[in-house]
């Protein structure tokens, strides 16, 4: 198996186990990767967090050798079934964190921006370096990475190929955070600032940021209101208020 699946106390982990060739994405190990995150879907971790094997890499892109010669049909459905999985992790009901510990380009950079959170280490390097073999990305770097960095950074990016090291992308907001040491335990630390609250209003909150880049901001601001209402309305928003009433910590129960 190239993709594991474990367990970090309250976690989920998918590591990406390939590192003698960078971690690098096969059309088998997408499959893979869907099949986990459908498994992660239906359990009950709090968060679920990403990360590459070993020190070099987070997952340098896709294997480049499975992408010639192929016919064009066939490249369009790896495309979109590519597309899909990336889909699934967007939209766990439990935030992602990916823990970019190295090189994260092409297709591993478009994973961790399907991620609701990134952190680097101090020397991962990230890029969309595509454009460098006659090809654009297509596993929705176009798409997220102008919604996360703007249309103008992202279209750098896209355009030129270039490699952003770990103080730029934190700059630019690329990356959340950067982290040192012990990567694993950086990211279970940083999922625990937000895994103790309710997770269907984790998951409100999530819904109403990511409408209100799709959307008028008139529309948008309906949309905060019918979610919020939505969040009002749980038993976890009623033990958050009277738990502060009360100056206690609240025991959200996830509904």
């Amino acid at each position: 198996m190239t993709i594991e699946l474990t367990r970090v106390e309250e976690f989920a982990l998918i590591t990406l186990n390939r590192p003698e060739a960078l971690n690098a994405l096969s059309f088998a190990s997408i499959r893979e990767l869907g099949r986990a995150f459908d498994e992660v879907a239906t359990g009950n971790a709090r968060a679920l967090l990403i990360t590459g094997a070993g020190a070099k890499a987070f997952c340098a892109g896709a294997d480049i050798k499975e992408l010639t010669g192929r016919a064009l049909a066939a490249q369009k459905q790896d495309l979109e079934a590519g597309q899909a999985v990336f889909a699934k992790l967007a939209r766990l009901p439990m935030p992602s964190v990916a823990i970019i510990n190295g090189y994260a380009f092409g297709g591993g950079l478009e994973l961790a921006l399907a991620c609701t959170f990134r952190l680097a280490t101090e020397n991962a390097e990230m890029g969309l370096p595509e454009i460098k073999l006659g090809l654009i990305p297509g596993y929705g770097g176009t798409q997220r990475l102008p919604r996360i960095v703007g249309e103008a950074r992202a279209l750098e990016m896209i355009m030129t190929g270039r490699t952003v090291s770990a103080g730029e992308a934190h700059r630019t907001g690329l990356v959340n955070r950067l982290i040192g040491g012990d990567a694993l335990a950086q990211g279970v630390a940083f999922a625990r600032e937000f895994s103790r609250y309710s997770l269907p209003v984790l998951g409100f909150a999530r819904e109403a940021v990511g409408r209100s880049l799709d959307h008028p901001v008139n529309e948008g601001l309906r949309n905060e209101a019918d979610l919020a209402t939505l969040a009002f309305c749980t038993e976890d928003a009623a033990e958050g208020m009277a738990a502060f009433i009360a100056k206690r910590r609240p025991q959200f129960k996830d509904r």
